[in-house]
This record gives C-alpha cells, sequence and structure tokens, in this order.
C-alpha cells in the first residue's frame, strides 16, 4: 500500500511542475545548439579554410618551384602530371628524380609563391603617418580660417 500511495505523489508531483519540464527540456536543447555552433566555429571552420588553403597551394606548384614534401624531402618540380595527381622532383647534387602524389606537398619554398606578410614595410608605415598628419595639419589650417 505504500507503494501506490508513492507512486500517487510522484504522478501528483509531475502533473504539477509539466511547464518546467518543457523549460527545461528547451534550455537543455538550446545549450546544445550554443555548443554544437561553438564547436562549428572554433574547429571544423578553419579547419576547411586551411585545408583549401593547402589545396589551392598544391594546384598551384609549377615547373620550377622549390617544394617541402611531408616526409622531408627537399627539391624542385621537374614536371607535373594532371592525369594522374602527381609530380616529379629532382633532389640532391647528382640529379635524384622521385615522383610523389600532389597531396605530399608540405610546402612550396620557391620565394615568390610565398604568402605576404602583413606587416607593413618601415617606409610604408612612415609613408603613412606623413600622409596624415599633412592632412590634420591642413584641416587645421582649414578650421582656423
Amino acid at each position: 500500500m505504500n507503494t501506490f500511495l508513492l507512486d500517487e505523489a510522484t504522478a501528483a508531483a509531475s502533473q504539477a511542475s509539466g511547464g518546467t519540464n518543457v523549460w527545461q527540456m528547451v534550455l537543455t536543447i538550446g545549450i546544445w545548439v550554443v555548443v554544437i555552433v561553438a564547436a562549428y566555429f572554433l574547429f571544423i571552420r578553419p579547419q576547411k579554410k586551411k585545408q583549401k588553403q593547402e589545396e589551392e597551394l598544391r594546384n598551384s606548384i609549377e615547373i620550377g618551384d622549390e617544394i617541402t614534401t611531408i616526409g622531408g624531402i627537399v627539391g624542385r618540380v621537374i614536371a607535373v602530371r594532371e592525369d594522374d595527381e602527381t609530380f616529379i622532383v629532382e633532389t640532391g647534387s647528382d640529379k635524384t628524380r622521385m615522383r610523389f602524389k600532389k597531396w605530399a606537398i608540405a610546402s612550396v619554398d620557391t620565394p615568390d609563391k610565398q604568402p605576404k606578410p602583413a606587416v607593413k614595410k618601415k617606409e610604408e608605415a612612415n609613408a603613412e603617418y606623413e600622409q596624415e598628419k599633412k592632412s590634420k595639419k591642413n584641416k587645421k589650417d582649414k578650421d582656423e580660417e
């Protein structure tokens, strides 16, 4: 008989707090949505962006480029085969030739293929500073007139 009364009390309590269970479920789903969106922007999106840049780098190799493979082999590209996505690298003083898949490229070491640094050169920064200084002076002179 005690279990019957306990079951009745539990059923009555769950009916009385029916609204809060819905809000708890909505809150739980909302938290999961926020976690998934945060994971996308923190992990998945940057990884896809990096993969896209690497793919562009691999597809832009040309004959004469200096490259480094993922195995650490450094050499100069002497042929690129688009049909089976391979390239031939010449390395060493004895001009050893090896064939690799394009996905094996770790970096392109040719200076003109290197990404440009975002830092301005000292001369450019000084020129910009002088330009701003002159424009402020001209504006101040106009305001005084």
